[in-house]
């Protein structure tokens, strides 16, 4: 059992909520629990029903969805037994709010708020910096999108990958809402409003702020709750991961030689180009730690324990050029 930092989102009089409450409670309770529900699914007009009957009804694990609940409300949470499932589409449809609706709503609202001025007007230097912000942001939840959240696809199906890990996920996580704190600290501290926007400035400004306790509130839901859940899959596949591992390692290619995983191979490119285990992980998006692992792991396989053996390999084996080396 933990307990969950108190500066996430505000809280209530509720100490922690339970799969017997109303669900309408928790609203009342916290009502920046709002943005979950549609994450989860689940629509409003749920009348006196119970969480239970709500989640129920939507095909919602209970379990997850309070432990979620209470994490961004600041209440004591549970981050054992939850599905995984559940959370990915949670995280999947936070994602869909942030890029599809919330970030683009406010970046029209900040051009009406502070205009947008001729070339070199201050208004567009903060439009730049909002769009850049944005932009990373973007990057950041496509990635987890398209690799992480496919990762976990592939567990729940029963497939292992020698590719990836959550801890490679983990230990590559940041969070995302520094800059638009940024933005909203200049916007409050430094910049002159047009008197006639005033109020205009300040309704974006709350949203902002709210938008930013959001994202942060997400990005620890991910460390907190979603990758404990993920190591747990992993653990539960391990058996199957490491025997169908151990009967790979035995099998060999069509010259009879020793075969190596398609994420091997682009290491052992990366090795004959004279890159560091710093630059591979880079290059792949996986941690230092994870690379070391693999170079083992190949060493183990092929016998050979140097780079310039590795790159022997490599050239005989049509995985480089020796132009490419050369260079």
């Amino acid at each position: 059992m933990n307990s969950s930092q108190t500066d996430l989102l505000s809280t209530g009089d509720l100490q922690r909520y339970a799969a017997g409450n109303k669900m309408r409670r928790l609203i009342a309770d916290n009502p920046l629990l709002l943005p979950a529900l549609t994450r989860f699914g689940i629509s409003l007009g749920f009348g006196d029903r119970t969480v239970a009957d709500v989640c129920a009804s939507v095909g919602v694990d209970c379990r997850t969805f309070l432990s979620v609940a209470n994490f961004i409300s600041g209440k004591p949470y549970d981050n054992s037994g939850l599905d995984a499932r559940t959370l990915v589409n949670y995280l999947k449809s936070a994602h869909d709010y942030f890029l599809g609706y919330i970030l683009p709503d406010i970046r029209s609202r900040l051009i009406r708020a502070i205009g947008t001025g001729a070339p070199g007007d201050v208004a567009l230097v903060i439009l730049k910096f909002y769009d850049e912000y944005v932009a990373e942001v973007r990057k950041h939840m496509e990635y987890e999108n398209a690799h992480v959240f496919s990762y976990v696809d592939g567990l729940l199906d029963g497939r292992g990958c020698d590719e990836f890990t959550i801890g490679d996920f983990k230990d590559n996580h940041h969070p995302i809402a520094a800059k638009l704190k940024e933005i909203k600290d200049i916007l409050i501290c430094h910049f002159v409003a047009d008197k006639a926007r005033v109020d205009m400035l300040n309704a974006l400004l709350f949203d902002i702020v709210v938008c930013e306790r959001d994202l942060i509130a997400h990005c620890r839901v991910e460390d907190e709750l979603f990758v404990p859940t993920i190591l747990e899959l992993e653990r539960h596949v391990s058996t199957v991961v490491s025997a169908a591992g151990k009967s790979r390692d035995d099998e060999l290619d069509e010259h009879g030689d020793i075969l190596l995983t398609p994420r091997e191979r682009d290491i052992v490119i990366c090795i004959a180009r004279g890159m560091s285990n710093k630059e591979i992980a880079d290059k792949l998006f996986l941690s230092v730690h994870t690379v070391a692992t693999h170079r083992r792991n190949i060493c183990s396989k092929l016998n050979i324990h140097s780079a310039s053996g590795m790159t022997i390999f490599a050239i005989l084996h049509g995985l480089v050029e020796i132009e490419s080396i050369s260079q």
